[in-house]
């Protein structure tokens, strides 16, 4: 074969790929696009005006509004849903980083069938837990609390999976060693050597708990009835179910929406350093 058909059929490849990545962003930002137009328009023209285009813009209004509503409540949801999400995530971060870490390096009777009851565990959908633990919430008094969000959250069971495929691939053996010859102890070794190695993909565990703990709905549904404990995706659903008999709320659940994304990109983009600094230490190994 030539080299001007291999150029050629690489020319080919390269532009379909390229096709096919661009038909994906345009299918996932489509519909924040959709978002971000309906957020700056009036009530009025949501139903009367094209979906994609633009009319008068009245997102800070919108803002206003959705900010006023209720003696600001939705600020009381934002807050609740930092709560859960940020302090679940590094919570559940730092177990299922501990856990996987155990799971790597120490070697104990029981160690694979606890792994495999673990990886049960990811196959098990979060849904079917929320009975059982209402049940047992219920039983301990903290149904209607914070603590019935959060201390379901801090579990993770992909997360301890991440980090046990993570530490025994990114922390040597020998470095280990090193440190207990030092006098390290198991506590000191694992924060000092290990989680500093770790690093990159502990980011990516606080990402997948922070994504996961943000956009939970079923589970405060279930455990929540005071709307000062919502988080966003539960008080944007109670909005979005008076519609009905209050229109007006429709633009603050769409404007509400548009809000409630911008905390998860701006998590994003100030993690991404990591992953960089991450793939460049490796890269030098």
């Amino acid at each position: 074969m030539s080299n001007q058909t291999l150029i050629r059929e690489s020319r080919v490849s390269r532009t379909a790929v390229m096709a096919l990545m661009f038909l994906l962003a345009i299918y996932f930002l489509l519909p924040i696009y959709f978002l971000i137009v309906a957020a700056t328009k009036p009530q009025g023209d949501l139903a009367s005006t094209n979906g994609l285009a633009f009319s008068h813009f009245d997102l800070f209004k919108n803002l206003g509004t959705l900010f006023s509503r209720s003696n600001g409540i939705f600020v009381q949801w934002a807050l609740n849903s930092v709560l859960y999400a940020v302090l679940g995530a590094a919570v559940g971060t730092l177990i299922s980083a501990l856990c996987g870490y155990a799971l790597a390096k120490f070697k104990f009777r029981g160690r694979e069938f606890l792994f495999s009851v673990i990886l049960g565990g990811v196959l098990v959908p979060t849904t079917a837990l929320a009975l059982p633990l209402f049940l047992l919430f219920s039983a301990t008094g903290i149904v209607n609390t914070y603590l019935a969000v959060f201390l379901p959250s801090i579990v993770s069971p992909f997360g301890v999976y991440l980090a046990r495929i993570f530490a025994a691939a990114a922390v040597p053996e020998e470095i280990l060693e090193s440190a207990r010859l030092d006098g390290a102890g198991e506590f000191r070794t694992f924060f000092s050597v290990a989680s500093k190695l770790m690093a990159p993909s502990l980011v990516t565990i606080f990402l997948f708990q922070f994504v996961a703990i943000w956009n939970n709905f079923f589970l405060p549904m279930v455990m929540l009835q005071k709307e000062s404990l919502f988080p966003i995706t539960l008080g944007l659903f109670e909005w979005n179910g008076q519609t009905a008999r209050v229109p007006l709320l429709q633009e603050s659940v769409i404007t509400g929406s548009l809000v409630s994304i911008v905390p998860v990109i701006i998590v994003f983009i100030l993690l991404q350093r990591f992953w960089r600094t991450g793939l460049a230490s490796g890269s030098l190994k």
